[in-house]
């Protein structure tokens, strides 16, 4: 069963481009649409430093929308391999869910690897669909979190390589690695720091599924946020 909502859709999915912006009703499932409601129910779990910090992103998008422009944010880890696509792929349907029509989301790394198969499992479970079209060493995968649109599709990148916008965005650092290794982000309009502790750590253990889901809840939550301040 589908729950039926409005969403504006704006397309931030690496191969889609800046016009692909349109308002539709679509479907999203009922497991995504509970998990979201889940997670708006925590915003008051977010300390008081880190809404300050959720609140700059949020003022970025706002003050590209008064200006005519989208807000390009390009979500930066050392690897472009976990914590930087649950951000992206969060962030675009947060700015979907809340009908911020102006937002484009990429994600990218230092360098280039893969998106990780465990972080997928994470969106996976939170009611997310993602199929993996292709078979090679750093796939592409679909990503979507509703009908009748087109999936966001993620795959490793360095933060600046195509399709990645080279200017007028926002660089929005998701661990200190990558942080301490870019002090210059090329053609960043905006530099943000908003780091998670990464779920690497606790691969291969009997906690690798929990501490996963508490990472992609974590940032489902924290974007949320930073969306719902622009309603």
């Amino acid at each position: 069963m589908c729950l039926r909502i409005m969403l504006v859709l704006a397309a931030a999915c690496s191969l889609l481009v800046a016009g692909d912006v349109f308002a539709r009703e679509v479907q999203v499932n009922e497991m995504l649409a509970k998990y979201i409601a889940q997670r708006e129910q925590e915003f008051d779990e977010i300390p008081a430093q880190r809404k300050s910090e959720l609140a700059e992103l949020s003022e970025f998008v706002r003050q590209q929308g008064v200006s005519g422009k989208p807000a390009l944010l390009t979500f930066i880890c050392t690897h472009n391999s976990r914590r930087s696509h649950l951000c992206q792929i969060w962030a675009a349907t947060a700015a979907a869910y809340y009908g911020i029509e102006n937002v484009r989301t990429f994600s990218g790394g230092t360098e280039a690897t893969a998106f990780n198969p465990r972080a997928i499992a994470s969106l996976q479970r939170a009611g997310f669909s993602i199929e993996v079209p292709e078979e090679s060493d750093n796939p592409r995968y679909s990503v979507q979190y509703a009908t009748g649109v087109e999936p966001l599709v993620c795959f490793s990148k360095v933060y600046n390589s195509e399709p990645n916008p080279t200017s007028n965005y926002c660089a929005v650092m998701t661990c200190s690695d990558a942080d301490e290794k870019c002090p210059i982000v090329q053609g960043a309009a905006k530099r943000l720091a908003i780091k998670y502790e990464d779920p690497k750590a606790f691969d291969g253990t009997t906690l690798e599924s929990s501490k996963y889901d508490e990472r992609c809840a974590q940032i489902a939550r924290e974007m949320l946020y930073a969306f719902s301040l622009l309603k």
